[in-house]
């Protein structure tokens, strides 16, 4: 899952980024709220955590901006400040939820989740493949009634392809998908998910139903 956070608390965002990294997710990063509208409006986010009191444009600005923009991406506002007035003048402008800092990581995390299940107007609160059910939020994976333990990087890529069931995914969209705006390695780590992937998902079961395509990625199908 991708996740964009606009901060301006370098300390907080390293720990947050690294904490939500480790949790499955691919967080990009932008430090003010120009950057942060930029990146939210040319890239595709499963969820935004959001600055009020950012340099250049401020959260409320950025939410808004991105609501007429008609970009539905949940929003989770972040401020300093306490008060029913910031917390109304959140919810607003078109923020999904609200939490005041200081704050738990647990609550948090707890909250993208639940903001992840959620999704915006049209995304589902599971993806269904076949027989193959991803639960987003919960980073649970299951074919028919049989549980699959994936890691965080595994179920990012799977989630990359069962967003487009049938549609070729090329390395650089999975890459975009699961790793952040900054990787720089070698794109074909990609092939190593991929093939982790197949050993969990379609050998136990007998299925083919993750698909190399040469030389343009792969296709997830719904394989019975």
């Amino acid at each position: 899952m991708r996740l964009l956070l606009v901060e301006d608390e370098k300390r907080l965002t390293d720990v947050l980024a690294g904490g939500l990294a480790g949790e499955g997710f691919a967080v990009d990063v932008a430090h003010d709220g120009r950057d942060g509208l930029w990146m939210a409006t040319e890239n595709d986010y499963d969820v935004i955590v959001l600055d009020v009191m950012l340099p250049r444009m401020n959260g409320y600005a950025v939410c808004g901006k991105l609501r007429v923009a008609e970009i539905w991406t949940p929003i989770l506002m972040l401020t300093a400040k306490d008060g029913e007035h910031d917390e109304a003048e959140a919810l607003d402008t078109g923020a999904d939820d609200y939490l005041s800092k200081p704050f738990s990581y647990l609550v948090l995390l707890a909250r993208l989740r639940a903001l992840v299940r959620r999704g915006g107007p049209v995304r589902p609160v599971s993806i269904t493949v076949g027989d193959l059910t991803l639960d987003p939020a919960g980073l649970r994976c299951r074919r028919g009634e049989v549980e699959i333990a994936l890691t965080p990087k595994e179920f990012a890529v799977l989630h990359g392809l069962a967003r487009r069931p049938g549609d070729v995914v090329s390395k650089r969209e999975l890459l975009a998908q699961a790793w952040d705006f900054a990787f720089d390695g070698d794109p074909n780590i990609v092939e190593v998910y991929v093939s982790a992937l197949r050993r969990k998902i379609d050998a136990p079961f007998g299925r083919t139903s993750l698909v190399t395509v040469r030389g343009a990625g792969y296709r997830l199908e719904a394989s019975q």
